[in-house]
């Protein structure tokens, strides 16, 4: 079923609908407990108790229904069957960032990325509950959120990434003005229709890509935009051109895919500009300075992706510190994933201080391993040993078919410091048989992970 953008705006204002009426505890009547049932509060929020059965176990909660949070829910429960496992999330339905690019041009439908964390949690056999984490009481175990504090034995904190526009020294309008009218479109959900449009309406004259310095979500997403953008242009004979200022010295990764891709497919299409940090950006003249000789672009549209940062709920719960690859991340042990001097809290996903990939399939194979490290505690047994995340990363290059290049990598440790990748296999060839062989197979991986995370 194709979903166009009016269809994915009435399933936002459903969205919107629903979260409210969970939050405000709203209700059309209320059932008479029997003599065996406990009532639900009359009153929500934080500083009562949320609306939740008492425990039957030791209690694990999860904030984050991203690609880690429900990876650790789902492997939690699958091990330590005994466990109540909770995931928090705020969102009613969830967006995949992996594979948003091939929406962006119309290739994948929003059906594709859009999937149920109900039914995630009926078949995984945990509870979802819908809400916001505001705060947490490390002394007595207690994570606050919208609709309830919840008491918890292991608490795993997953909020993903927000952005960190102050690299550009902009003022709040103007940084609030970015986040509206050129959103990054690395977040799911109004990012990416936002973007869509933009295309869809686009008529010509330059449109502006940006890559952040830093260990940034998803190191080749913005070299596969930029290829399908200009495929877009190019297909649809419109008139413009892809201006990629990247912050970083060189193509971050699949160097050699994409910049072949650059110069054989897209050379009327791409502008490619290494060491192009933003110095400055008028958006009412519709101007951006960049790079160390202060050159100037002017734009008709843009997407302005800066640094990441961990997301702030780790501020607010005082579990975050910073490194040499982003702000405010997750300060843990990076075997254990324990926040360190919090042995019952853990910091998971893209909000982990080590450099590892933000991407999807790390994330998901780091949740196997960490819901199996606290399952192992819930049961009262030792840890198991450490394991490496997995990235498994495909990077269309074209679409109508998909021509594709892809990376497969693990990660070592020379003592506690990251060493780097490890058992790399990388397939930079996009042409021919290669290309739409590794096509086919990134969507057939994202199938596989969405089957693995919500057993859909």
């Amino acid at each position: 079923m194709n979903m166009n953008r009016r269809d994915a705006l009435r399933l936002g204002a459903i969205s919107v609908a629903a979260a409210a009426t969970t939050l405000t505890g709203c209700a059309y009547g209320e059932a008479k407990p029997s003599k065996t049932q406990k009532k639900t509060n009359s009153s929500v929020g934080m500083g009562t108790p949320a609306p939740l059965p008492p425990a039957t176990g030791k209690r694990v909660v999860i904030v984050g229904g991203g690609w880690s949070g429900l990876s650790i829910a789902k492997y939690t429960k699958k091990f330590a069957p005994n466990a109540d496992v909770v995931l928090v999330e705020q969102r009613t339905e969830f967006i995949s960032c992996p594979i948003s690019n091939l929406y962006l041009v119309g290739e994948v439908d929003l059906e594709f990325l859009t999937h149920d964390y109900l039914q995630a949690a009926r078949e995984n056999k945990y509870t979802y509950f819908n809400a916001t984490a505001i705060g947490i009481d490390k002394t007595n175990k207690i994570i606050k959120t919208s609709n309830g504090d919840i008491k918890y034995d292991y608490l795993v904190l997953a909020p993903g990434i927000d952005y960190d526009y102050s690299a550009w020294n902009v003022d709040t309008v103007t940084e609030q003005r970015l986040r509206t009218e050129y959103p990054a479109a690395f977040i799911p959900g109004s990012e990416h229709m936002t973007l869509k449009a933009k295309l869809e309406d686009f008529e010509g004259g330059n449109f502006i890509l940006t890559v952040p310095g830093g260990n940034y979500r998803c190191l080749p997403a913005p070299y596969e935009r930029a290829c399908l953008i200009a495929d877009y242009f190019k297909k649809n004979e419109i008139e413009g051109k892809v201006i990629l200022l990247d912050e970083n010295p060189d193509i971050t990764i699949k160097k050699e895919g994409f910049q072949s891709s650059f110069d054989e497919m897209y050379k009327d299409y791409i502008e490619y500009h290494p060491n192009s940090k933003i110095m400055s950006i008028d958006l009412d003249k519709k101007v951006v300075v960049a790079g160390e000789f202060d050159d100037e672009y002017s734009f008709e549209d843009a997407a302005f992706y800066p640094h990441v940062r961990g997301g702030k709920l780790l501020e607010v719960c005082g579990v975050a510190k910073d490194n040499v690859f982003n702000k405010k991340v997750g300060n843990i042990d990076p075997f254990t994933y324990e926040v360190i001097g919090e042995k019952d809290i853990f910091v998971s996903g893209d909000a982990r201080p080590m450099g590892y990939s933000k991407s999807g399939n790390t994330s998901n194979s780091e949740g196997h391993y960490i819901g199996k490290l606290i399952a192992q505690r819930v049961n009262g047994k030792k840890d198991i040993p450490w394991k490496s995340p997995l990235t498994v990363c495909y990077s269309a290059v074209s679409a109508g078919p998909i021509h594709a290049i892809s990376v497969r990598a693990e990660y070592e440790f020379e003592g506690k410091k990251l060493k780097g990748f490890t058992n790399v296999d990388l397939s930079q060839q996009w042409r021919g048989k290669t290309g739409l062989n590794n096509g086919k197979a990134l969507n057939e991986w994202a199938k596989g992970m969405f089957r693995d995370m919500f057993n859909a």
